[in-house]
């Protein structure tokens, strides 16, 4: 059984969360600890037509994101990484800089610190050159950056489509197979 830690912050782009949680349960066998942000919980409520529970509902083992004693918060819990979807710009910069001061930033600097995969869909533009520089770090100390940029080669006809995108390329990033979205030939 995989493992695999999914963090959702309060940035704009919940839709890529609940389509990444939902490719995710579609591998029987992943495992997947959910840690949602306060504001990932309005947000989600804004910009979709579900609420926490239907997120939490696709999840094997649910966090409270002020829980910092969680299994997750440790690095002698096995995981095979941490997918932070969408992540905000807070978020990464806590990330970057280790401030742990809730779980989902904790979780991924475990992550970080073991050597474990963290891919990071960050959701902001444009960028000052603070944000760029945060960026950098991130990379520098092993993150994986995945903004949410569709490749128009596929002609995407939906929303979904272009949602589906950067689910699969994440989904690539844990070596989970999936036809989310036409890949080049």
């Amino acid at each position: 059984m995989r493992r695999i830690v999914v963090g959702v912050s309060g940035a704009s782009g919940s839709a890529y969360a609940f389509a990444a949680l939902r490719a995710l349960r579609a591998h029987p066998d992943v495992e997947i600890h959910l840690v949602l942000s306060a504001q990932a919980r309005k947000t989600m409520e804004l910009e979709t037509d579900h609420v926490a529970a239907d997120f939490e509902a696709l999840a094997h083992v649910v966090y409270r994101d002020e829980d910092l004693g969680a299994a997750i918060s440790s690095g002698s819990f096995l995981t095979d990484g941490m997918l932070v979807i969408p992540c905000s710009m807070k978020s990464a910069s806590a990330i970057a800089f280790s401030l742990n001061a809730n779980l989902l930033v904790r979780a991924a600097d475990v992550c970080l610190k073991e050597k474990r995969k963290v891919v990071l869909v960050v959701r902001e533009t444009p960028l000052h050159l603070g944000h760029l520089r945060t960026l950098t770090q991130l990379a520098e100390i092993g993150a994986v950056l995945l903004p949410p940029i569709p490749a128009m080669y596929a002609k995407p006809k939906s929303v979904d489509d272009i949602v589906n995108h950067t689910v699969g390329k994440a989904l690539d990033q844990f070596g989970l197979p999936n036809d989310l979205f036409k890949r080049w030939s």
